[in-house]
């Protein structure tokens, strides 16, 4: 009698298996859903070495401790770097500009990078620096701004102040509301 009930109970455990078995398929598309409603990223990437390159020369190196993939949103997909990045992109004659930060967020559609924490640009040829908390990069048009107080360091002038719009490496500057010393060059020869 005893064997007839534990071969009830493994015939019932054996059939619900199965039809467990059966009845789990998960299309793709309703993965990325679930994901997306619980605010999930689709992806993980962690010691992320990334080197872009375009006919055999390196474009751009983004090294980041961990990468959040949130590619599955509709609205605004974007990826998110929450523990810092540091980007370094190359013109064609070798020099390089450097960002690092501490937080940066990019939306995948406007390619426009929000980066904000310690966030400091370096133009290396041109030894300038720019400090800020925050500043948003938008990699279409490659322009950088922030409303945000910032510092500018060049080779003669250090220049602080609030709002700052410049390209990527800082030759084409336009500031807001700022104060420092700057040298004027005023030899004219004539």
């Amino acid at each position: 009698m005893l064997n007839s009930i534990f071969y009830k109970i493994k015939i019932s455990a054996t059939i619900f298996l199965v039809a467990l078995f059966f009845s789990c398929e998960n299309d793709i598309k309703e993965i990325q859903d679930f994901l997306a409603e619980k605010n999930l990223p689709i992806g993980i990437a962690k010691k992320v070495y990334l080197i872009h390159t375009d006919s055999g020369y390196v474009k751009t190196k983004l090294i980041s401790p961990l990468l959040h993939d949130f590619s599955n949103r509709t609205e605004h997909p974007y990826q998110e770097f929450p523990k810092g990045i540091e980007i370094t992109t190359y013109d064609k004659f070798g020099d390089s500009v450097t960002l690092t930060a501490k937080y940066t967020k990019t939306y995948a559609k406007t390619q426009i990078s929000e980066v904000k924490g310690n966030v400091i640009i370096t133009n290396h040829k041109e030894k300038s620096k720019l400090f800020t908390e925050q500043l948003f990069w938008d990699q279409n048009t490659h322009y950088i701004y922030t409303e945000k107080p910032f510092k500018l360091i060049t080779k003669t002038d250090t220049l602080k102040g609030v709002g700052f719009e410049s390209n990527e490496d800082l030759s084409k500057v336009t500031m807001k509301n700022f104060s420092g010393i700057v040298y004027i060059n005023e030899s004219n020869k004539k």
